[in-house]
């Protein structure tokens, strides 16, 4: 398999300009970090694995860009420079960030990569999380379970909402008429979430 995938060149092209130059920095870091990382895309977002596991992935959005780490919840953040997961503002591991002022120094970015990596060589999995009682049962269909596998932040997100925040989306899934209906509500869902958003947070009040 190929170090470098050409759908991440051509995710960079069509992503804003000011995203441009944030996402080649970051890819061409990891590289240089870890030379045998590994490109893919998952989930149409860019991702990075090393020793047969996802390393850390990047994403574009209309105003900002996000960076996450595979393991981020067990990587040291000697230097400060992790986002809590769940938080109003942040997005991935390092917060919104629109411009490559955003981002850590390379060399101190350089070391939780490399923390990363060392998880990665030991094979090391995030812990499952204890699923406290209930009196109802929420079943989440397949499709989302598998989405959210290929995007452990937005899959933080989900696991920290509420039972109702989460039985909107998976409503919202499960009414949908056709399969390009389902397909195109399951990718904005795996957004939102990835950005700590419950169903309705348009209709929230600021």
């Amino acid at each position: 398999m190929p170090k470098f995938d050409t759908r991440i060149d051509e995710y960079i092209v069509k992503s804003a300009d000011f995203a441009q130059p944030v996402l080649i920095h970051l890819r061409e870091l990891i590289h240089d970090t870890c030379p045998d990382v590994q490109e893919t895309m998952k989930w149409s977002f860019p991702h990075f694995e090393y020793a047969g596991s996802i390393l850390c992935s990047m994403a574009a959005f209309k105003q900002h860009c996000a960076f996450g780490f595979w393991l981020g919840s067990l990587l040291k953040d000697n230097n400060g420079i992790l986002s809590a997961v769940g938080e109003k503002t942040a997005m991935g591991h390092l917060g919104q960030i629109k411009t490559l002022e955003d981002l850590p120094e390379d060399k101190v970015l350089a070391e939780y990569i490399r923390q990363a990596m060392i998880l990665n060589e030991k094979g090391i999995k995030l812990p499952k999380k204890a699923i406290p009682a209930t009196p109802k049962e929420l079943i989440i269909p397949d499709y989302l379970l598998e989405a959210l596998e290929d995007n452990p932040i937005a899959q933080e997100h989900f696991e920290r909402f509420s039972y109702s925040n989460k039985k909107e989306y998976v409503d919202w899934l499960t009414d949908a008429k056709t399969e390009t209906t389902r397909a195109s509500r399951l990718a904005t869902t795996i957004e939102w979430l990835d950005e700590g958003k419950v169903r309705n947070w348009k209709y929230l009040k600021c």
